[in-house]
């Protein structure tokens, strides 16, 4: 017996502040700071019966050492939760947070479960490098001359980005002296402060006579932002990737740690609890593109999404573009012929941080947190992929 599809609700969302690689959270687990959010998402709706939750999906793309063993499951453990309550790791690289996303709220729109939670969690201060602890790729991959990319990492599929689709390297400087413009304004008007749970670090110093001196600080803003970034600054950086390139340290992503939880419900459940929806989740999808150029996914993804949802591409007013290196957003926007104005209002990954698997579901508070303020009805979460793919999600204010 076939069944009607039902509507998905975020009705909270949460992150933890974005952190710089070896920065404020280079103590901190990334199994903990999910748990802090798991804990917190929760915490938002009183009365919950944890009980109810169908699953936790965790989104992380590097799911070893510290946070491998199914770091979902630890995260739910870790911030008792019932123990009848599951949890489940994926990984779809960049787009794992937002991924997790789709597959709750599809749970829910096939009626198998009120209540579910997508989150992801990312600590790149715990890898050593950005391809895991043991790379081993398998030679049959590259084979083919347009997989070699994968190999040589993405900072030179970005280089290929801006050659082909003519974008300077000034262009890509004063993109990403905006993006920090703009975090750092939206940090001091405090725009962020609702979607943040702040995290409490907690370090063990030895003092005199043996004793253990334990102090204690309180993170509650993403430490990522340059506010004084400028386009003449940024011009002195050199290329990273290629002599003769135009992508740098200052307009490339920035290696994060953070963490972030969505928590969705049935139509049912948001009646059962009183609560108020934030937002509607409207479609997702995911396209393949030639590795060699993976930054330019989102414009594959946004109109197949754009299209399963019944959205025009007009109708989104916030856009959470994710900023791997300004030389794909510029050409995703470019190519889609995006209003600036509408993408990443308050700054990107250039300014905010990438912590990769947790970005998607980092990026949802956002916009969920925009869409509560009122500044959004149809709002987008996209991003590019390693390895040549693109996602975008939709979601329409309630």
């Amino acid at each position: 017996m076939s069944k009607q599809i039902q509507e998905a609700y975020i009705v909270a969302a949460t992150r933890t502040p974005v952190a710089k690689r070896n920065g404020m959270f280079r103590n901190v687990r990334p199994d903990d700071m999910l748990a802090h959010v798991l804990s917190a998402v929760v915490g938002k709706v009183p009365g919950l019966d944890a009980r109810e939750i169908g699953d936790v999906i965790v989104g992380c793309a590097m799911p070893e050492a510290e946070q491998g063993m199914n770091v979902a499951r630890i995260g739910v453990l870790l911030a008792g939760l019932p123990d009848t309550v599951p949890g489940i790791t994926i990984n779809r690289f960049c787009s794992s947070g937002l991924q997790a996303v789709a597959d709750a709220a599809a749970r829910i729109r096939l009626g198998e479960a009120d209540v579910m939670i997508a989150a992801g969690t990312e600590s790149m201060t715990v890898m050593p490098q950005m391809m895991g602890n043991k790379i081993s790729l398998n030679p049959a991959v590259f084979a083919k001359d347009e997989n070699v990319a994968i190999a040589y990492g993405m900072g030179l599929t970005a280089e290929k980005v801006a050659q082909q689709w003519e974008i300077s390297r000034e262009a890509q400087d004063s993109f990403a002296v905006q993006s920090n413009h703009r975090a750092a304004a939206a940090i001091a008007a405090g725009a962020f402060r609702d979607e943040i749970t702040p995290y409490t670090v907690r370090t063990h110093v030895p003092g005199a006579g043996g004793v253990v001196r334990v102090s204690e600080r309180v993170c509650d803003t993403d430490e990522g932002p340059r506010p004084d970034a400028s386009v003449v600054g940024l011009g002195k950086l050199r290329p990273v990737f290629a002599a003769r390139g135009s992508v740098t340290a200052g307009n490339s992503s920035q290696m994060s740690d953070g963490a972030a939880a969505v928590l969705l419900m049935s139509e049912a459940a948001v009646k059962r609890y009183g609560v108020t929806p934030i937002a509607r989740f409207v479609s997702y999808s995911v396209a393949g593109v030639p590795p060699e150029i993976m930054g330019i996914g989102p414009i594959e993804a946004i109109p197949r999404a754009l299209k399963l949802g019944g959205v025009a591409q007009s109708d989104l007013d916030w856009i959470e573009l994710n900023e791997a290196f300004a030389a794909q957003a510029l050409a995703v926007m470019k190519q889609l012929d995006m209003d600036p104005a509408r993408v990443n209002p308050q700054g990107g990954a250039i300014a905010l941080g990438h912590p990769l698997g947790a970005t998607g579901a980092i990026r949802t508070a956002t916009l969920m947190s925009a869409m509560q303020r009122g500044q959004a009805r149809f709002g987008m979460v996209s991003m590019c992929i390693g390895t040549g793919m693109g996602a975008a999600g939709i979601f329409e204010r309630v």
